[in-house]
């Protein structure tokens, strides 16, 4: 008996901090999935939505706070990107969500922040934690290491790192970074730096993971309706540049590395110039245009009349009022970076959209595709490539980085419909959906 009771002290258990809250006093304007995400959250106190884009994330955590609020009578704080404070702010007066319940405030806010009148917090594009060692993400964990309640929201985790889970993890207040690499993860090979899955810990780590979070692709795959949570068509316009071989081998389509991008880029500079220019200015539509780099941004921004430049260097505000400008259709073309536009904004009002230039890193590339291409949409999204043929390998990358995104995805989801997220779905129709997950990039 006393070593059953051993076994028993080894489980790993999420305990819950939360209450019980009454559904029907929910927001009205909630979808059901919404209502059901909110109950099992509440009840955790610490918990963490990874719903795709368009799936409610911002109603779910305005309602969130304002549940937690009129429990605890204290307000909750909301960290969010910048341009997403003005826009969260207009979704809580459109749904009717009292401002008193919350303070919204973006991330380089919180330092000089008092967060001791708080009750809960939200962390908002909750994929900033992925960086554990980093200034932002160490302040986040050690200043809220003792609230009660804690909700984190994200489309997607890094799909090319499971241990992003493992930064969740430790500012929920559940196991830490160290502890989930020392039970789940190995050294992979002779490369101390990167870390694997164990085969034999992968069922237990999904597992553990769904106890503090659900991950939702589609309302259907819970067992709610599906309804008009169809995405349109997406399509992925490839247009190869040749580039004067200047690399010093017979071949000029040597791959080129991450270290030597932004000077590989330089050569096919004019060329995806003109092809963006022309490809804009002959249309009526509205285009983001994606770019790494200053001079090509302001380059391209000379050459289309009726276009706006949202940089890093622009102050604050202006920054916002153009982010959020352009949703409202005050002008046609936004020129901007990934890192400036890619998290939360939602631009359903555009369908096209060009990346003059992009690197290695998929998780910002899928979130500036998925700031159009989103559950809402209703016109077919187009996606232009402007790739010189030396950076053949950067897009193979993403391709690849793709595959392990909707792997991790398909993993959360079927660990997430056997907790008790489920809503009686039957087993074989619900494996079916996994299997038939659709391959958006192509």
């Amino acid at each position: 008996m006393d070593y059953v009771k051993f076994l028993n002290s080894k489980k790993i258990e999420v305990k819950e901090t939360g209450f019980e809250a009454d559904e029907s006093k929910f927001n009205k304007n909630l979808k059901d999935f919404q209502k059901y995400g909110l109950s099992v959250a509440l009840r955790k106190g610490k918990f963490a939505f990874f719903f795709d884009c368009g799936l409610g994330k911002t109603i779910s955590q305005l309602e969130w706070a304002n549940q937690v609020f009129a429990h605890t009578k204290k307000k909750v704080l909301i960290l969010a990107p910048l341009a997403v404070v003005e826009q969260t702010k207009e979704e809580a007066a459109k749904f009717n969500i009292p401002l008193e319940c919350f303070d919204i405030i973006n991330y380089e806010q919180l330092i000089n922040t008092d967060v001791s009148i708080y009750s809960g917090v939200v962390i908002d594009e909750s994929s900033i934690l992925k960086g554990r060692d980093g200034k932002t993400s160490r302040l986040l964990i050690d200043t809220f290491k003792h609230f009660k309640y804690k909700l984190c929201c994200t489309a997607t985790p890094s799909p090319n790192d499971h241990m992003e889970l493992g930064y969740h993890s430790e500012f929920l207040g559940y196991m830490s970074y160290l502890e989930i690499l020392a039970m789940y993860f190995v050294h992979d090979g002779g490369q101390t730096s990167k870390w694997r899955l164990r085969k034999h810990a992968e069922d237990d780590f999904w597992k553990y993971v769904c106890t503090w979070s659900m991950a939702i692709d589609n309302p259907s795959t819970l067992g709610f309706c599906g309804d008009g949570y169809s995405l349109p068509e997406i399509s992925y316009i490839e247009h190869f540049i040749k580039v004067e071989n200047n690399s010093n081998t017979l071949f000029g389509d040597v791959a080129v590395s991450a270290t030597d991008l932004h000077r590989d880029l330089r050569r096919s500079l004019n060329d995806r110039l003109k092809i963006t220019a022309d490809m804009v200015n002959n249309s009526s539509e509205q285009f983001i245009i994606w770019c790494l780099g200053n001079k090509e941004a302001d380059e391209i921004t000379k050459l289309i009349p009726d276009s706006i430049n949202v940089q890093g260097s622009d102050k604050a505000h202006i920054k916002a009022k153009n982010l959020l400008g352009f949703a409202k259709g005050e002008f046609r073309v936004l020129v901007t970076k990934a890192e400036i536009a890619a998290m939360g904004m939602n631009y359903q009002n555009c369908n096209n959209m060009i990346f003059m230039s992009y690197d290695f890193k998929f998780e910002k590339f899928y979130q500036a595709v998925r700031r159009c291409y989103r559950f809402g949409q209703t016109k077919n999204v187009n996606v232009h490539l402007l790739i010189p043929e030396s950076q053949t390998n950067v897009r193979n990358s993403i391709l690849e980085k793709q595959d392990q995104h909707f792997e991790m995805i398909k993993q959360m989801s079927i660990y997430s419909s056997q907790q008790d997220y489920k809503k009686n779905i039957p087993e074989r129709e619900y494996k079916e959906q996994i299997i038939n997950l659709p391959n958006f990039i192509i």
